[in-house]
């Protein structure tokens, strides 16, 4: 595929406490959150492997760098491009709720219903590993052992704990179990930045999964310990969830703006919203918007807010209702909602859903020689997921559970026991003629889905590069009644968008964290570059 292309290709790694780093290989592209992630995936393509099994390594390298934000006891979503037949696909990785799970223990009036989102009660199954498995099956090239290798050596050895690490432990270390302070820690306090972090049981972990499969997470003894431990905390998830699990592949959605095909997650996962704010802005083409302008901001803020009325109203698992996506993304629903916007001033937001927002998400995209790419997102919920590390893993189990919506009683976002966890990632690839054009996808629970269309409107309409597109500021909508604005809007801006009647909030606003690549190609169609880019928000001094 890069026979055709100039002979250097970059990649930018996202580093957190330092400078941006770059590199350089005609085998492939990777962008993700850690340096040393993103060389275990570049590692894999020197040494012969496609774009399928680097995002495996790369996965299970980020669990090991970054266990804060996701990993084997966590869940995702994940959009891969196959290129030899021309074809995009869904993998779903977000497991199902608990066949046990009570979920009027998580809303009110019961008692610590707010506590029970974040310990035990929230823990849904694992999805990462069958999925990691399902992708390698039906695409992979290298040994399956081979992918673990650097994750394994890391874990082992051993590295640097970063800023962003060191502040997690410092405000939640007092919660952790003596277990799991004797290697987080040291002397009785969590680990500082620069002090190594040694996860020797992770690396037994990946041992056995590199040797036995996954067979050894879902039915052996990772998953009696993590029974054991569900059981002894009062978690609803089994040692029957775990053997009931599997990967499912899924057709994408779709929707083509401006000339291009933007493909994303199908219902169960929430990603069509993101769909829905392209479709909205397509109404208003006849405007000539400019970047950022307060006419923009304003009519993006609005779009943002029906795009998140979408998804509350018409989200759920599709075994239990039918999702209706065609008439979503159609002309004329578009159209309707669109005629709901007062381009002049505010409009009220009411619902009785509610909605949850975490950072404590990554996410990835991984392009090689052949042309086949993954974009995936992937997460323990919030920052190390429910806490909980059944002894001798080195896992962290997710929360996920905290991103159901609890209120009223039986929407189709509830936790409904034994079906499918509903997920709010958006990875996205997007195609123009028929090709690929570019990957991307970020964290950001609620603003993910506002987030990801502002960075593909800042490609089309604004002509801006992808890591312009990515580090431009952002809004987000923000139930019930705020609009997050980043500090790079103009006061002036800002200041408009409160004489519409926006309630503007500034404060510690970062939206997103998102990687990305965008082809570039000549007009016969043959790749001439490839844009790498990774979000600068997340760097902290």
């Amino acid at each position: 595929m890069f026979k055709n292309s100039v002979s250097k290709y970059l990649i930018l790694f996202c580093l957190i406490a330092a400078k941006h780093s770059f590199a350089q290989n005609a085998n492939g592209v990777v962008s993700s959150a850690r340096p040393m992630a993103t060389e275990t995936g570049m590692k894999i393509l020197r040494n012969g492997g496609n774009a399928f099994d680097a995002a495996i390594a790369v996965a299970a390298t980020l669990n090991v760098v970054e266990p804060m934000m996701s990993g084997i006891g966590g869940y995702g979503t994940i959009l891969i491009y196959e290129a030899k037949k021309k074809q995009i696909r869904f993998l779903n990785c977000s497991g199902k709720i608990p066949i046990n799970t009570n979920s009027d223990l998580m809303r009110p009036p019961t008692n610590g219903y707010e506590a029970n989102r974040r310990g035990a009660k929230s823990v849904s199954t694992p999805g990462n590993l069958h999925a990691w498995e399902a992708m390698h099956q039906q695409y992979g090239t290298l040994d399956w052992k081979s992918l673990f290798t650097d994750a394994i050596n890391i874990a082992d050895t051993g590295f640097a704990a970063d800023v962003l690490l060191a502040r997690g432990l410092g405000f939640l270390f007092n919660g952790f179990s003596d277990y799991t302070k004797s290697f987080y820690g040291k002397n009785g306090k969590p680990i500082a930045i620069g002090e190594k972090l040694i996860q020797k049981d992770l690396a037994v972990t990946f041992k056995l999964i590199a040797t036995k499969g996954v067979k050894v997470f879902y039915e052996g003894s990772i998953a009696n310990s993590i029974d054991k431990t569900m059981q002894s905390r009062g978690g609803f998830l089994r040692l029957v969830d775990l053997k009931n699990d599997k990967a499912e592949w899924w057709d994408p959605v779709k929707y083509s703006y401006k000339g291009y095909d933007v493909y994303t997650a199908s219902p169960p996962s929430n990603a069509f919203a993101g769909l829905v704010a392209l479709g909205l802005m397509d109404q208003f083409r006849d405007r000539h918007l400019l970047a950022n302008s307060l006419e923009y901001l304003h009519i993006l803020a609005e779009i943002c807010k029906r795009s998140y009325v979408s998804r509350l109203k018409y989200s759920g698992d599709p075994d239990l209702h039918k999702v209706p996506i065609d008439s979503i993304l159609s002309a004329a629903f578009l159209a309707s909602e669109a005629r709901n916007i007062d381009t002049t001033k505010v409009t009220p937001f009411t619902s009785l859903l509610s909605g949850n927002t975490s950072k404590h998400t990554t996410d990835f995209v991984v392009m090689d020689k052949w042309g086949n790419i993954v974009s995936a997102t992937q997460t323990l919920g919030e920052f190390f997921g429910s806490g909980i590390m059944p002894e001798g893993t080195g896992i962290w189990l997710n929360n996920s559970l905290a991103y159901c919506t609890y209120e009223p009683k039986g929407n189709p976002m509830d936790a409904f026991p034994g079906h499918h966890k509903l997920s709010g990632d958006c990875p996205v690839i997007i195609m123009k003629d028929n090709l690929p054009w570019a990957a991307l996808g970020t964290p950001g629970g609620h603003t993910i889905t506002q987030n990801t269309p502002q960075i593909i409107f800042n490609m089309i309409d604004f002509k801006m590069t992808l890591q312009q597109a990515i580090d431009a500021p952002k809004i987000a909508f923000q139930e019930p009644d705020e609009l997050a604005v980043e500090e790079g809007i103009p006061p002036a801006i800002q200041n408009g968008l409160k004489t519409k009647g926006h309630r503007v909030v500034t404060d510690d606003v970062r939206i997103g964290n998102a990687h990305g690549i965008r082809i570039i190609r000549n007009q016969k169609g043959n790749i001439v570059d490839v844009e790498v880019a990774a979000d600068k928000r997340w760097k902290f001094k």
